[in-house]
């Protein structure tokens, strides 16, 4: 049988500075450095990614099915996010002083997305992904966006990725692009400038109840991947599925969740509305809820999920502790939405553990593993030249 087309997102994920930073440093540390990062950033990207394959300095990933367009951009910066997070605290650990340990700096990221057809076929043994859409992706990576941006990171988004997404460009302050790609023609894209966005990321203010600060705490197990318990908290159309509002209208101006951000939750005759406080996929998010009563205080709550050793999740709401006057009323709400919470988390947890990757998805490679010797075992003085 000829294989079946899927529609399909497709990501790489390409280290810049790659080829400079081998030719000048020693490989003792080198390699090692460019597997710890790789492994942050595809650890980063799933789901809704999985990995297809390793390209040299680049990972090539991607994700069949409908895909929210914020959580598919979030997955995007936040493995970003989660690289320069990386890299500064390696900076920060590390005594060695060879000359890859110092270099590791100018290494960075640029991530090329498209939406298209693919089929998979059989190549060397194993499953390749192949298709017009899968050879536009990769020639993508040679593009001048680069140079309008002055070298810094950037994602970029063919225009049938932003259509799929189902999200506005323009007002999102997307950068618009053209690139005329040989045997394709024309094409139309979209730039963000990741650099930007780290250092509006790193800048804000975080308002996180930690559990120190809590004023109480429920929490729960759910035997799936951290990924997966955020989608299904956060996006309303998968949030509504588990808990019981007869609806949750979200309202995010520009298209995108994050601060700012407020979803209407109806129940009957009365409508909660949360506004989003603080976000930082996929660790956590606080809202401050406000209910339909007169006179009632706001209440302010961290969602946290945490990654367990053996890679399930712990999901953990923190609300924050109240004023002394407000104090009866949070005690009587706290208890009304334990309660709903307790019998709503049976729905969750079947949801998401169920979830599995598509049966016809293929088996993923094996990431390399870091050892760490950067950081524990400095090259001596004098042992390159």
């Amino acid at each position: 049988m000829l294989p079946k087309a899927e529609a399909a997102y497709f990501a790489i994920a390409d280290i810049s500075g790659y080829t400079n930073f081998l030719a000048a440093v020693e490989l003792d540390h080198a390699q090692d450095i460019i597997a710890d990062f790789m492994d942050v950033v595809v650890k980063g990207l799933r789901p809704p990614f999985r990995l297809a394959k390793f390209e040299g300095d680049a990972a090539f990933v991607y994700s069949t099915g409908t895909v929210d367009g914020s959580l598919l951009q979030d997955a995007i910066e936040g493995a970003y996010f989660k690289f320069r997070r990386r890299l500064r605290d390696i900076r920060q650990a590390s005594t060695c002083e060879c000359k890859a340990c110092v270099a590791m700096g100018d290494l960075d990221f640029k991530f090329v997305i498209h939406h298209g057809e693919m089929v998979k076929q059989k190549m060397g043994g194993r499953e390749e992904l192949a298709g017009r859409d899968v050879i536009l992706v990769h020639r993508l990576l040679k593009n001048s966006v680069g140079e309008k941006l002055g070298g810094r990171a950037y994602a970029l988004y063919s225009d049938a990725a932003i259509r799929a997404m189902g999200v506005d460009p323009v007002a999102q302050g997307l950068i618009p692009h053209q690139e005329t790609i040989d045997i394709i023609g024309d094409v139309t894209l979209w730039a963000r400038d990741l650099e930007a966005a780290w250092q509006q990321d790193d800048a804000q203010v975080r308002m996180e109840v930690t559990r120190d600060d809590a004023y109480a705490i429920l929490e729960f197990d759910i035997a799936a991947p951290p990924q997966t318990v955020w989608e299904f908290i956060t996006v309303p159309g998968q949030w509504q599925k588990w808990w019981d509002a007869d609806d949750i209208v979200e309202e995010s101006g520009k298209g995108r969740r994050g601060v700012g951000t407020k979803n209407h939750c109806a129940h009957g005759s009365h409508t909660n509305v949360e506004e989003t406080l603080d976000w930082r996929p996929v660790d956590y998010f606080t809202v401050g809820i406000t209910l339909p009563v007169p006179g009632a205080p706001r209440i302010i709550m961290t969602r946290a999920v945490l990654e367990r050793p053996d890679g399930t999740s712990r999901f953990e709401l923190r609300i924050a502790k109240p004023k002394p006057k407000d104090k009866a009323f949070l005690d009587g709400a706290a208890v009304k939405f334990g309660e709903r919470m307790t019998q709503a988390m049976a729905s969750l947890r079947s949801m998401a553990e169920g979830r599995q990757p598509a049966g016809d998805a293929m088996e993923e490679p094996a990431l390399a593993r870091p050892s760490g010797r950067f950081l524990t075992e400095p090259v001596k003085s004098g042992a390159r030249g």
